[in-house]
């Protein structure tokens, strides 16, 4: 369905035609965007709805959040005006979690972090995306080896739908220049060294030179992913 040279066409375009493109595209299919709030998702909400395109946007609530993240989202969406589609994990298998191995069971081994993820992310993702036809994310390539050569767009084969990352080429310069330049709401938390900002018990402020994925899962020597983009 995606033309051969449509990504070729997307690298030329601003971020606003990109997504325009994308939503004409994909016309009558259904089109949604992931959102945690953070720097590029604010960009790409930004384009969305000045743009007033035809794409769902939905967030995650893992229920261990920043305080300062659930302003944010408040701010966000009383500023940009859209509607805003929250899925939370199953009570059920959260309740368990927590009565066979505690609160904070994530900090005693990979495979345990990974359960959390798995009920509190990566189970709610899956529901969010059903139905869908084409899946929106702001990764970007510098921000950790894992994603440094992704495309742009890509046929994900286990979900059954396209993922397009629009702002996988842009530098964290462009990134902020943007954000500047339209006014654009960001998590305070920034500002104090947080650059990628998760569950509040796995994020850590990073020092200046440090990799912008070293406050996550900090404790950890591993890939610093939750599964949501493996």
């Amino acid at each position: 369905m995606v033309p051969e040279n449509f990504e070729n066409t997307l690298q030329k375009a601003t971020l606003a035609e990109r997504l325009t493109k994308i939503a004409a595209l994909f016309a009558g299919k259904k089109i949604v965007f992931s959102t945690s709030f953070g720097q590029e998702d604010q960009a790409i909400t930004h384009a969305i709805t000045s743009q007033k395109l035809a794409i769902e946007i939905f967030t995650l609530d893992t229920g261990r959040q920043f305080q300062e993240s659930y302003e944010l989202i408040d701010l966000t969406v009383k500023k940009l005006g859209f509607n805003l589609k929250t899925y939370f994990p199953q009570t059920a298998a959260v309740e368990n979690l927590v009565e066979t191995k505690g609160f904070n069971s994530f900090y005693t081994s990979v495979e345990n972090r990974k359960e959390c993820c798995f009920i509190r992310k990566i189970e709610p993702l899956n529901r969010a995306l059903q139905g869908a036809d084409v899946w929106i994310t702001g990764l970007r390539a510098e921000q950790s080896d894992n994603r440094a050569d992704m495309p742009m767009i890509e046929w994900d084969a286990q979900k059954n739908l396209y993922k397009i990352n629009p702002l996988i080429d842009w530098s964290f310069e462009t990134l902020e220049k943007y954000l500047a330049e339209y006014k654009i709401p960001q998590n305070p938390l920034h500002k104090k060294g947080f650059i990628s900002i998760g569950c509040a018990p796995c994020t850590r402020a990073i020092a200046e030179g440090e990799h912008p994925r070293a406050g996550r899962w900090w404790w950890e020597n591993s890939q610093k992913e939750c599964g949501l983009h493996a």
